[in-house]
């Protein structure tokens, strides 16, 4: 089957929503309390299973990507998305960043940055009143960082916290990761 015949490439659409430059473009790999992880393969242009987390962990909310990026960890910018109910996988959303968790993975000699944007899906109404990730509450935050910490260390890595940023270094980040 020739590419052009294939299924489409989700990676390939632009990061920003074309009538609203503050919102971003999400593709949805793996949706709110699912224990699989899903991850799309643009080379088969298909999502995949990555991997199963063990009884009782679950993704606290809908996790996917950037269009169009590439952050420093090869893969497009990561992104969690706040909302009412849970999207699927190749779903596209459009999100408002509200921060982004700083963080590296890694050991000590080999360590690389995996930051992950928090952003609220346009239309979700238990959200709508959260401008920016300091909005959220520093217990709820410190839950969304240890479930990285946490995801990580299943895999045998190291995820560090460096630091928490708003709305505008979010946007920094997708602007330094398009390609």
């Amino acid at each position: 089957m020739s590419k052009k015949n294939g299924l489409s490439d989700p990676t390939r659409l632009k990061p920003f929503d074309s009538d609203h430059k503050a919102m971003l473009r999400v593709v949805i790999e793996t949706p709110k309390g699912s224990r699989n992880k899903f991850a799309f393969n643009p080379d088969e242009r298909i999502f995949e299973l990555k991997k199963v987390l063990p009884s009782g962990m679950t993704f606290p909310y809908d996790f996917g990507f950037v269009p169009s990026t590439e952050a420093d960890d090869g893969d497009p910018v990561d992104v969690l998305v706040l909302m009412d109910e849970p999207a699927f996988p190749g779903c596209v959303l459009t999100c408002r960043p509200i921060g982004v968790i700083e963080g590296e993975q890694g050991d000590k000699k080999d360590k690389e940055r995996n930051d992950r944007i928090i952003a609220i899906e346009q239309d979700a109404h238990s959200w709508e009143d959260i401008k920016t990730i300091d909005d959220l509450g520093k217990q709820f935050v410190r839950e969304l960082e240890q479930f990285f910490v946490n995801y990580h260390q299943l895999s045998g890595k190291q995820y560090r916290i460096i630091g928490l940023k708003g709305p505008d270094q979010a946007r920094k980040l997708v602007k330094a990761g398009l390609r």
